[in-house]
């Protein structure tokens, strides 16, 4: 479970990025979104972006490759003992639960820990998951630039056994149109039947505003 350090360096990084309570909204706002929870902050246009990482497969993609369409995006890591499994199974569960309402969105794991996730391990954790669910891992460098693009915080934690570490990181679901376009985040903790519900609003709403 991620220590207490987490959720302090969390909170900073959160005031930091816009993210603290109410501070998603404090930029100008897309009306496009206003029945959404508040509309988008045009100001967080900054949140995603280019990045070239490996897929599960073994095969180098881009951003634009992988979210070619609307898109729920985690970052995490395969040892995580319990917010990172349970976070990505919601991400699961919102997913079919948006399928089923005829509004498909992709589903993204992102390592921050690329020293242990080969793209194999990622596979057998995504496919315990979901059948569709993306894993996505890389280079250290690589994986560095897109946890930025998407103001995520990941580090070891303090202990010294080098195969058994933890990591302290943020933990959102980040819900996407494009790999520049960011609508919203979702909480650690967020049910599936309420993100469910958000997710459609906003993109019933992109879809009417196309």
């Amino acid at each position: 479970m991620p220590s207490k350090k987490t959720y302090a360096i969390s909170a900073i990084l959160l005031a930091a990025a816009g993210f603290g309570a109410g501070g998603l909204y404090t930029a100008l706002k897309d009306d496009t979104f206003a029945d959404c929870g508040g509309g988008v902050a045009t100001g967080a246009a900054s949140i995603g972006g280019p990045f070239t990482l490996v897929s599960e497969t073994g095969a180098t993609v881009t951003a634009a490759e992988v979210i070619d369409g609307p898109a729920l995006i985690y970052f995490g890591y395969t040892f995580c003992p319990d917010v990172c499994p349970v976070d990505a199974a919601m991400m699961a569960e919102t997913a079919d639960m948006l399928a089923a309402r005829g509004t498909p969105v992709k589903t993204v794991f992102i390592s921050i820990d690329p020293e242990r996730d080969t793209p194999e391990v990622l596979a057998d954790f995504t496919d315990n998951l979901h059948p569709d669910m993306i894993g996505l891992t890389g280079p250290v460098e690589a994986v560095e630039a897109a946890k930025s693009a998407y103001k995520v915080y990941g580090a070891k934690a303090a202990g010294d056994d080098p195969e058994f570490y933890l990591m302290d990181h943020s933990a959102f679901i980040y819900l996407m149109a494009a790999p520049d376009r960011f609508l919203t985040i979702f909480r650690h903790g967020a049910a599936p039947q309420d993100m469910a519900e958000t997710a459609s609003c906003y993109l019933d709403a992109l879809a009417a505003g196309a």
